[in-house]
């Protein structure tokens, strides 16, 4: 059986050019889940009026997916690890496109609802195996630095993406478009994976554990479900109550399980003896905080475009794109910090030391995010475009720091083994706190909303239309041709959007002290597992 440190040295995916144009590969495979993600928002409207969709109806077009996103995340990351992870992203990308096109052609609602729930079982495992893949090709920190920052921008894209794909598909043609997209750049990135990149899987192929599977999978999903339902009903809700619940007590029994797993000497789903490696558990913690605070911005500021400055979906995407452009900028200048001073005189036992800490370049990140979301909190109705722009692109400047930084740090943690399933708990705990942060700061945009909104003069049920979002209040001002109405609703929102970026800007800076203090200031030069109770497995890796 091989060690990784004999892979590493013979293992011929490690030429160069057939690692970056694997990443290649793979960045326009995560480009589609990016995309996907966001383009469904910009479709709602459309889909409501010719599937005749319900209220209900249409959260379940964005809920199925998210619910079967989050329950496949470690199981993923498991089956990459045993079956082989360029094999299972071959598939997922097959069961992607094809599904895809199955949306597109859906002929009722409850159609759309179930295709879209296997539509998000196919981006789980191309999120998770991708971000495996990086842990294995790249193994030194420079390296994976720069092919995580190429991950995650390319996952950033998707976000003004698919607004304006989908802002011009349903301008040119009809709604199943917006689906449809997605089945070319699947069957590129299906292609170029297929032949660019080497096969790798744990070599010793461990049993299967069933029962972490299935508890993980409903405490992923409970928890998800209950805080969708918060987020939409309040968190007094039954609903939100019942699945916050039972997603607690599943993910407590299956911790309880893995120790037990663990004590046992086999393999459990998850290696919670990663968490005494304060790089994973800080890596963590960091970038799980970096999608808390920024899914606020990315939810709101559509809503501001829109709604405030009268932006169409396509001119709401254009003016989200100097926040990727941040972060490009962001992520070459941080990757060139944390490259080495001198390799002059250096070997694999004594690495040349980097410019710059990995705590502080994310310390930076942080320190710039909270100064581009304080900026943001001074927005005013007349603020404009440019001014978004200024404070977008030191957001960007601060994700292009701390996002790839906070990432290589948790992966470098990984050993190659167990390189799936390790992921897989890193994207679980990121979207979790993704689900999470859009659900608070969302209800703190909305309850901050309707207590500033003056419905006074309006009749109680046009008032309860008003008070429910900017976007329903802006449409009943313009039925009632009441401008006076409409100055309050953008008023009252931009408020409230000022409130909710404060939020953000603080948790920036509650990071940025962590980061500081618990991150650990140098990488780790050979990643090894964690815990020493399990088993080891083998890592093989061929073309």
């Amino acid at each position: 059986m091989q060690t990784s440190r004999q892979i590493s040295a013979t293992n011929p995916a490690r030429r160069v050019g057939k690692r970056w144009w694997a990443l290649v590969a793979l960045s326009v495979a995560v480009l589609a889940v990016g995309v996907d993600l966001t383009v469904l928002n910009v479709a709602l409207p459309t889909l409501a009026r010719s599937l005749h969709a319900s209220t209900s109806q249409l959260q379940w077009f964005v809920d199925s997916y998210s619910l079967v996103l989050a329950g496949l995340l470690l199981p993923a990351g498991l089956l990459a690890d045993r079956y082989g992870r360029k094999r299972l992203l071959l598939v997922s990308l097959a069961v992607f496109a094809a599904s895809s096109a199955g949306c597109a052609y859906a002929g009722s609602p409850v159609a759309l609802i179930a295709i879209r729930a296997v539509l998000g079982g196919g981006a789980s495992i191309i999120v998770t195996v991708s971000l495996s893949i990086l842990a294995v090709l790249f193994p030194t920190d420079e390296e994976r630095q720069k092919a995580t920052a190429v991950i995650m921008g390319c996952t950033m894209l998707g976000y003004p993406l698919g607004p304006l794909l989908g802002g011009w598909l349903l301008n040119h043609f009809w709604w199943g478009s917006v689906f449809l997209i997605n089945v070319p750049v699947a069957a590129v990135a299906l292609v170029a994976i297929a032949t660019l990149m080497p096969e790798s899987r744990g070599a010793s192929p461990s049993r299967l554990d069933g029962l972490g599977v299935v508890l993980s999978s409903l405490g992923l999903v409970g928890v998800t479900y209950g805080v969708i339902q918060a987020g939409q009903e309040g968190w007094s809700s039954i609903r939100a109550v019942a699945g916050l619940v039972i997603g607690a007590v599943a993910l407590v029994s299956f911790v309880v399980s893995e120790r037990r797993v663990t004590r046992h000497h086999r393999v459990p789903l998850v290696d919670l003896g990663l968490f005494r490696s304060a790089r994973f558990t800080w890596g963590t913690v960091l970038a799980t905080m970096v999608s808390f605070a920024m899914f606020g911005l990315l939810f709101a500021m559509p809503q501001y475009f829109q709604a405030v400055m009268g932006q169409d979906p396509l001119g709401s995407g254009i003016r989200l794109l100097p926040l990727i452009g941040g972060l490009v900028i962001g992520a070459a200048l941080a990757t060139r910090l944390q490259g080495a001073r001198s390799r002059n005189h250096t070997t694999a036992a004594t690495p040349a030391a980097p410019r710059m800490t990995a705590n502080l370049v994310v310390a930076i990140g942080f320190a710039f995010m909270a100064g581009g979301l304080f900026l943001g909190a001074t927005t005013k109705v007349a603020s404009g475009t440019g001014w978004a722009v200024i404070w977008f692109v030191i957001c960007g400047l601060g994700l292009g720091f701390s996002l790839p930084a906070t990432m290589n740090a948790a992966l470098g943690a990984l050993s190659p083994e167990r390189a799936g399933t390790g992921s897989g708990l890193i994207m679980a705990c990121r979207q979790v706190g993704a689900t999470i942060g859009v659900a608070l700061l969302g209800n703190i945009l909305n309850s901050e909303y309707r207590d500033r909104v003056n419905v006074a003069h309006l009749p109680a049920s046009v008032a309860q239309v008003v008070r429910k979002g900017v976007a329903t209040g802006m449409e009943a001002a313009r039925q009632l041709g009441d401008a006076a109405l409409g100055r309050s609703v953008r008023s009252a929102f931009v408020t409230s959007l000022d409130v909710m970026l404060c939020v953000c800007g603080a948790i920036a800076v509650g990071a940025m002290v962590l980061a500081l203090f618990f991150l650990p200031r140098h990488q780790a030069v050979a990643p090894t597992p964690v815990s020493s109770a399990a088993p080891r497995l083998g890592t093989d890796i061929h073309d």
